[in-house]
C-alpha cells in the first residue's frame, strides 16, 4: 500500500537544503517559505479528502467520522489508500484492469475539484437579495420553506431578473401587466426601455411579491400605491433599489429604480460638462452662500450631477449635510439625512432641524412645495451654500415654477445664484459607429459652416451595445449665472414671468441645442440622438 508520509517528509528536507542561507543570501526568514506552503497545501487536500469522504460513497456512514479524524492528519493519503481499496474492489466484480478503474476515479476526483472551484466562483458572482436591514430572502421566507415549496424557483427568477439588469447597466426595472396571462419585464438602458422577456402571470405575480416582501411592502395590497426600498450584494459590491408599485388593469404594476452606487465618485469632468461651464460652476461652488439650482425632467442625472459639485467641495474644511429621499451614494465626510414619511420626516422638518447644526453646505434632494423653496432660499441668504434639484424642463421654467408655488420675487431674486438645466445624450458605441450617411442638403450646410462631415458619425450595430449603437451617457448643459440684472428683473414679479414664458424656454432649448451640436461634431453622438433629446 502507498503512503505519502516519507516522501512528504523528505520534500520537506530537500527544501530545508534550498533554504539554506548559502541558496537565499545573508538575510535569514524566521521561517522556510516553501515548507509553510507546502504546509498549507497538505492542510487544504486534507479538507478536501474530508469533504469527499463525507459525501461519497467510499466509506460507510459508521465509520465516515474516525476516518474523517485520520484524513485531516494524514491528508491525500487516506484518500489514496480509499481509492485504491475502492478501485481494487471494483476491478473484481467488473473484471477491469486496475489501473483502469484507478484512472477513472481519479478523473471523477479532478472533476469534483474542478466542480468545486467553478461553484466557488459561482457563489463569488451570485447575486443576494437583502431587505433595507440587510436581511437575506432566506430569512425573510425562512429557508426550509422555500426549499419545500416553489418559493425557491421563485426566488432564484427574481434574483436573476435583477442581475441580468445590473450586468446591462440598467437604470430602471419595469414589470408590467400586459393581459390577464402574460406580464413583460422591459430595463431601462441608457434612458431608452428595451423589453426582454415576457412571463405568465402566475410566476410574474410570485415575482412581484418576492420583490415586495423584500422591500419591505404589503403584498396583500395590489390596489393601492406603494413604496419601499432592497439592497442586493454581488461579491464584495452592493447595490440599492428603490420600489414603486401600483394597481393598473390587468394586475400591479411594478416600477424598479436601481440607485447609482458610483454616484459618490463622479466629477463634472466624467459627466461630460464642458470646461467653460465647469469654471463657472467651480466658482459658484466655492462662494460662501447662495443657491445652486440644478432642474431637469426625470432621468436627466440632476442627483448625479448635484454629487459631482459636492465632491468638488472640500469637506473637511466645511460641514456638509444633504437631504434625501432616497440616499443614492455614500458621501464621505458628509452628513446625510433621509426622508421618511412615515416617520414625519420631510423635508421641511429636516431643513429647520439641520440649520441649527452649523452648516456650511445644504444639500436638498428635490425642491416639492413652497414651504421647502423658501426655507432653502433663506438659508442661502444666512451664510449657507444651497444646492437642490428641480423637475421642470429649463432655466426659466424652473423660475416660473419657484414663483408659482408662493415664493416671493424678491426673496428668489436675492437667494438664487445659479440655475442648471441638463439632458442625458446617448454616446455612439466606439465598437461599431460609422461615418454618417448625410443628404447633399446637409453636407452643404457643413460646408458653409466650415465643418468638415468626415467627423460626423451614426450608430452601428455590434454585440457590445446589444445591436443599438449606443453605449453610455454624457451630460448636455445650459448654465444662467444670477447676476444683478436677472436679480433685477426677476424682482420685477409678473412682467418678468410673462417675457420668461414666451423666451426663456425657447433660449434654454436653443443653447441645450448648441451643447448637443458640439457633441455630434466630436463624435461623440448622432444627430438622430440630438433630435430624440433636444427636438
Amino acid at each position: 500500500m502507498l503512503n505519502l508520509g516519507p516522501v512528504f517528509v523528505f520534500v520537506l528536507a530537500e527544501t530545508e537544503g534550498l533554504a539554506s542561507p548559502s541558496v537565499l543570501g545573508s538575510t535569514a526568514l524566521p521561517f522556510n517559505p516553501i515548507r509553510l506552503v507546502l504546509l498549507i497545501a497538505w492542510i487544504y487536500l486534507g479538507m478536501y479528502c474530508v469533504q469527499r469522504i463525507q459525501v461519497g460513497a467510499l466509506v460507510s456512514a459508521p465509520y465516515r467520522v474516525p476516518v474523517c479524524l485520520v484524513a485531516l492528519v494524514t491528508g491525500p493519503t487516506m484518500l489514496l489508500v480509499l481509492a485504491v481499496i475502492e478501485a481494487v474492489k471494483k476491478s473484481r466484480q467488473s473484471r477491469r484492469s486496475f489501473f483502469d478503474v484507478l484512472g477513472e476515479q481519479l478523473r471523477h476526483v479532478l472533476a469534483g475539484i474542478q466542480s468545486m472551484a467553478r461553484r466557488a466562483r459561482e457563489d463569488e458572482e451570485a447575486l443576494h437579495l437583502l431587505d433595507s436591514s440587510g436581511r437575506p430572502m432566506d430569512e425573510i421566507y425562512g429557508h426550509s420553506q422555500a426549499g419545500e415549496h416553489q418559493d425557491a424557483k421563485i426566488l432564484d427568477r427574481t434574483e436573476a431578473i435583477v442581475a441580468d439588469a445590473l450586468d446591462r447597466r440598467a437604470s430602471d426595472i419595469l414589470i408590467d401587466p400586459k393581459d390577464t396571462s402574460t406580464y413583460t419585464v422591459r430595463l431601462r438602458i441608457d434612458g431608452v426601455l428595451r423589453p426582454t422577456e415576457e412571463l405568465n402571470a402566475e410566476t410574474c405575480r410570485a415575482i412581484v411579491n418576492s420583490i415586495k416582501a423584500v422591500s419591505g411592502m404589503d403584498i396583500a395590497e395590489r390596489r393601492r400605491p406603494q413604496d419601499g426600498a432592497f439592497m442586493a450584494r454581488r461579491g464584495e459590491a452592493t447595490y440599492s433599489f428603490r420600489v414603486a408599485s401600483a394597481g393598473a388593469l390587468n394586475g400591479e404594476k411594478l416600477s424598479i429604480r436601481i440607485l447609482n452606487k458610483d454616484a459618490g465618485t463622479t466629477t463634472l469632468d466624467t459627466l461630460g460638462v464642458s470646461a467653460k461651464q465647469q469654471a463657472v460652476i467651480d466658482k459658484h461652488m466655492h462662494k460662501p452662500s447662495g443657491m445652486i439650482l440644478i432642474c431637469g425632467p426625470t432621468g436627466s442625472g440632476k442627483t448625479t450631477t448635484m454629487y459631482a459639485m459636492l465632491n468638488a467641495i472640500d469637506r473637511f474644511e466645511r460641514n456638509v449635510i444633504t437631504v434625501e429621499d432616497p440616499i443614492e451614494a455614500v458621501l464621505p465626510e458628509t452628513s446625510q439625512i433621509e426622508i421618511n414619511r412615515r416617520a414625519e420626516i420631510t423635508f421641511a422638518k429636516t431643513l429647520r432641524s439641520i440649520l441649527r447644526q452649523d452648516p456650511d453646505v445644504i444639500c436638498i434632494g428635490e425642491i416639492r412645495d413652497e414651504e421647502t423653496a423658501e426655507i432653502a432660499l433663506r438659508a442661502s441668504q444666512t451664510g449657507h451654500l444651497v444646492l437642490a434639484t428641480l423637475h421642470c424642463d429649463s432655466n426659466a421654467t424652473a423660475l416660473v415654477r419657484l414663483l408659482d408655488l408662493g415664493v416671493s420675487s424678491l426673496l428668489l431674486a436675492s437667494g438664487l445664484s445659479m440655475v442648471m438645466s441638463q439632458r442625458l445624450l446617448r454616446c455612439l458605441c466606439e465598437n461599431c459607429k460609422q461615418p454618417a450617411t448625410l443628404s447633399d442638403s446637409q453636407i452643404a450646410q457643413l460646408r458653409k459652416k466650415r465643418i468638415n462631415h468626415a467627423e460626423i458619425f451614426e450608430a452601428g450595430q455590434c454585440k457590445q451595445c446589444e445591436r443599438t449603437g449606443y453605449f453610455g451617457r454624457t451630460a448636455i448643459c445650459d448654465v444662467l449665472v444670477i447676476d444683478e440684472q436677472v436679480k433685477a428683473e426677476i424682482a420685477q414679479g409678473q412682467s418678468f414671468l410673462a417675457r420668461l414664458k414666451a423666451e426663456g424656454t425657447k433660449q434654454g432649448q436653443s443653447n441645450l441645442r448648441k451643447q448637443a451640436m458640439k457633441r455630434v461634431l466630436g463624435g461623440v453622438t448622432s444627430f438622430k440622438e440630438l433630435k430624440r433629446v433636444v427636438g
